[in-house]
């Protein structure tokens, strides 16, 4: 009889693994998320075609392997929350339209006259257009600040759902008018700043140089204005960024997560993509616009699974293809994630190789103008 129930029990469990686990898992994301809202579908039913719930279910599962950082998260808020850290940096700045809030953290090298101001960092986290806050990126901007001996901004913005991609545009540029107006008042060189962001987080900040160059009216900002903000930029540096929407959603689709992802709902649809997409803007400036792009350096792992290195390839040969200038930095066995955790403590793993490209990069745009 026990030989019965073992048997029987087998199929049980595997049911159980490969079936129920799968489906329960899509399902409860789907919920959360958003079911597939593709015309002429019928959303249960694409839903939960077996294909799109295992792929499903193996980029939902991959999502574990961050529990590995659940340390390193509680190091960075308790060192956010401790207010004896707060000589390194000012807390909770408010700047532009909405009401946003930057913190500013300090070279460990104050400079103490107007001969010798700070160039200035300004680092734009990613997060799927969806997700992210300023403090989680605290031991990150403070070990820049250090390493590049910079003033280190870090500014929030309007995330989805609060904001879409043009708003989130919009914030970044605001951000870099508070730092055009506030350079004196915090010793830093408001004519040498240098973007730097990662994932959705370096999109936005080739999008936010791209749009100023072609002073776009949508930022509602004055046209000088803009062209004054380009000039103070000397340089962008892209960590595992995005810079062909269509070409990542397309991955998506492959992961079978392009719904429940908020990259499509952040930029109002799919036919919208053409006009958030880096290299589809860049091919649209003049020759005189071009000319005007500050220097790109784009730094991606091979390891990447999220995005996928051919992202910063493509960019970076369409960007060579237009004469605008560009270093291009694969990293061997660095992944998505640890891009920007290894930022954070100087004791993990790819801190020292990571750094020594942006560090290379940083003192050539240092000596750009």
């Amino acid at each position: 009889m026990s030989w019965i129930k073992y048997h029987m029990s087998l199929p049980v469990a595997a049911c159980v693994l490969f079936v129920g686990l799968p489906y329960s898992i899509c399902i409860v994301a789907q919920l959360i998320y958003g079911w597939p809202n593709k015309p002429g579908y019928k959303k249960h039913i694409e839903a939960l075609k077996p294909r799109r719930i295992y792929r499903l279910t193996i980029a939902t599962l991959d999502f574990f392997k961050y529990l590995q950082y659940g340390r390193l998260y509680f190091q960075l808020k308790l060192w956010y929350k401790n207010d004896e850290n707060r000589k390194h940096y000012e807390k909770g700045i408010v700047f532009g339209r909405r009401g946003n809030k930057l913190d500013l953290y300090h070279p460990p090298y104050m400079y103490r006259s107007q001969s010798e101001l700070a160039p200035v960092v300004v680092f734009i986290y990613g997060g799927a257009w969806g997700s992210g806050e300023r403090s989680i990126y605290c031991l990150l901007a403070r070990q820049m600040a250090t390493e590049l001996n910079a003033t280190v901004i870090c500014p929030d913005y309007s995330i989805y759902p609060k904001g879409n991609v043009l708003g989130m545009v919009q914030d970044i540029a605001d951000c870099l008018v508070w730092a055009q107006e506030n350079g004196q008042k915090f010793n830093f060189d408001k004519e040498n700043i240098v973007l730097i962001g990662h994932s959705a987080g370096a999109h936005l900040c080739a999008l936010t140089v791209l749009f100023l160059i072609d002073t776009r009216e949508e930022l509602f900002i004055e046209s000088k204005k803009q062209q004054e903000l380009t000039q103070s930029v000397r340089g962008v540096i892209g960590l595992s960024g995005v810079y062909n929407i269509m070409d990542h959603y397309e991955h998506e689709q492959k992961r079978a997560v392009e719904y429940v992802s908020t990259m499509h709902k952040a930029m109002n649809g799919v036919e919208n993509f053409p006009y958030y997409s880096p290299m589809h803007v860049v091919k649209t400036l003049s020759r005189d616009k071009l000319d005007r792009l500050p220097l790109f350096a784009l730094l991606h792992g091979t390891s990447d699974t999220v995005v996928p290195v051919e992202s910063s390839t493509k960019f970076s040969e369409l960007l060579t293809s237009l004469s605008v200038k560009v270093s291009l930095y694969l990293l061997p066995e660095v992944s998505h994630i640890e891009i920007v955790t290894a930022l954070m403590l100087s004791n993990r793993r790819f801190y020292h190789l990571i750094f020594s490209c942006i560090k290379l990069q940083f003192r050539k745009l240092q000596g750009a103008r």
